[in-house]
């Protein structure tokens, strides 16, 4: 059976990158790689198994996302709280949003973009989401 360890997003400043992945998702740095030219920064929290892996590749230019990337998907307690605290961070988050089938809630979330653009989904831990 395979376990899922780490994803990986390219990034084009690393420290600006660093700062959003703490302050929004409480991600801390849990093994860094550094070479000549790039680094590898793995990142979690205590709630996490798995890792979130910032490549950044020095001199690169700004990547694309194609048309293959979706999101990450994180869960929290209190989606209103996060939603103030990422606005009061000034990161712009999207509105909060209800997703429901036949009258039943199945996700309350929101989205933000990480320096990058790659779009983080923040959503309410409940049902299949927790």
């Amino acid at each position: 059976m395979a376990k899922i360890i780490h994803t990986m997003v390219r990034v084009h400043d690393l420290d600006k990158s660093l700062a959003f992945y703490k302050q929004a998702l409480d991600l801390d740095v849990a093994h860094r790689l550094d070479f000549d030219d790039f680094s590898l920064v793995y990142l979690r929290n205590d709630e996490n198994d798995m890792e979130l892996e910032l490549t950044w590749n020095q001199g690169a230019e700004p990547y694309t996302h194609g048309s293959g990337y979706g999101h990450i998907a994180v869960a929290v307690d209190d989606l209103d709280a996060e939603h103030e605290k990422l606005h009061a961070l000034g990161y712009e988050p999207l509105a909060i949003k209800e997703f429901s089938r036949e009258g039943q809630l199945l996700a309350r979330f929101f989205f933000v973009l990480d320096p990058d653009g790659y779009k983080i989904e923040v959503l309410q831990r409940h049902g299949h989401y927790q």
